[in-house]
């Protein structure tokens, strides 16, 4: 972790007026006490997460498989004076994070609760309908820049294309969001269902990194380290992207907009090139998709910045920008968690004044219609 980052802001160098406001595609909110989602939740399910906590699909009880680098994920100064965990303080989020950087609008990921992750899908609805309501109340409509997804667990469509449909309805919620790891790979046609009720609502669909499917998080199993754990986020992603285009989802929902957060973009160009050399070789095995799977990918998705993939070299990072292409690349903190990205320092090649208007703003503008 290094030293910037250690540091308050109070005690680093203040910014000057931004000419550029920034969109901040990755806010993670807290939940302070279980009992903030009381008003949001039927007493019976009250009562079920008192009495039996969380039945997630890992050996795990309670807690992620493996330890984090600093606790809570969180950095070492995110910590409210108040008290509460890192993330569950508007007022020290403002004053550490939106007001600093001049944050025109975050979009909040909650990741509390494991949400995605439930055994029980009935419960699972009911926390992510709790956490949906308590997006606007304790964030949203205290402090407009804050923008909610709608999160759903995409296993049970019904209970998901319901949630979607009820949130919808109040216009304030930015997009549709869905764990990579899911009982399946995200293209299959059982998933198929809430692709379409985004295209119809014109709201894009956000994958960010994490969940639990039940299944262990690499291809060979269980990892050793939580170094490989986190690693292994961005092999998720690039499976996940795979399955998405392969089985023809931007094909059949052309107006669909994918954007996957947290998983960085270094991976992204030799994914793109082993889709095409392969296509070419099995094309006929996919006729539905009409196009090579980079012009899909460059068409439909994109990617959030954080955590930056930061070559030795900034010629190899300038590089891999223009391979990915710097129409797809939104801007993302991660705050307030401990690989944390401060957007006056987060990219170690030079970007022209067009670039940066694209990367940390008006990308996001576009794919939110903010």
């Amino acid at each position: 972790m290094s030293d910037v980052i250690d540091r308050p802001i109070s005690e680093r160098e203040a910014p000057a007026q931004s000419r550029l406001r920034i969109i901040d595609c990755d806010i993670h909110p807290s939940i302070r006490a279980h009992s903030d989602l009381d008003p949001f939740l039927p007493k019976r399910w009250q009562e079920h997460l008192k009495t039996y906590g969380s039945h997630l699909r890992t050996p795990y009880i309670g807690t992620t498989p493996y330890p984090r680098s600093s606790p809570l994920i969180a950095r070492r100064d995110a910590w409210p004076p108040t008290g509460g965990v890192p993330g569950s303080d508007l007022a020290f989020m403002q004053k550490q994070h939106l007001d600093p950087f001049d944050v025109e609008f975050g979009i909040l990921q909650v990741l509390d609760l494991f949400i995605f992750s439930q055994q029980n899908l009935e419960f699972g609805a009911a926390i992510q309908r709790a956490v949906n309501d308590w997006q606007l109340a304790f964030w949203s409509h205290r402090d407009p820049r804050l923008k909610a997804s709608i999160l759903v667990g995409q296993d049970d469509t019904q209970l998901a294309i319901a949630e979607i449909d009820r949130c919808a309805k109040t216009g304030e919620y930015v997009q549709i969001n869905v764990s990579p790891r899911a009982n399946e790979p995200l293209g299959r046609r059982r998933y198929w269902p809430i692709y379409a009720r985004a295209q119809e609502l014109g709201l894009p669909v956000g994958i960010h990194v994490g969940g639990y499917g039940g299944h262990a998080v690499t291809g060979g199993g269980w990892p050793s380290y939580y170094a490989e754990e986190h690693q292994s986020n961005a092999h998720t992603m690039a499976a996940m992207l795979t399955s998405l285009v392969l089985e023809g989802i931007p094909e059949r929902f052309p107006e669909l907009r994918i954007v996957f957060i947290e998983g960085g973009f270094g991976w992204i160009p030799s994914a793109m090139w082993r889709m095409d050399q392969h296509f070419e070789k099995f094309r006929s095995e996919v006729p539905h998709l009409k196009r090579r799977p980079s012009e899909y990918v460059k068409q439909h998705f994109w990617f959030t910045t954080q955590p930056i993939d930061e070559p030795d070299e900034a010629r190899h990072l300038r590089s891999l920008i223009e391979w990915v292409g710097v129409d797809r690349l939104l801007f993302s903190s991660d705050y307030p968690h401990w690989d944390f990205d401060d957007p006056r320092y987060a990219f170690k090649t030079p970007l022209t004044e067009v670039e940066r208007g694209k990367i940390f703003n008006s990308n996001a503008r576009g794919v939110y219609k903010l």
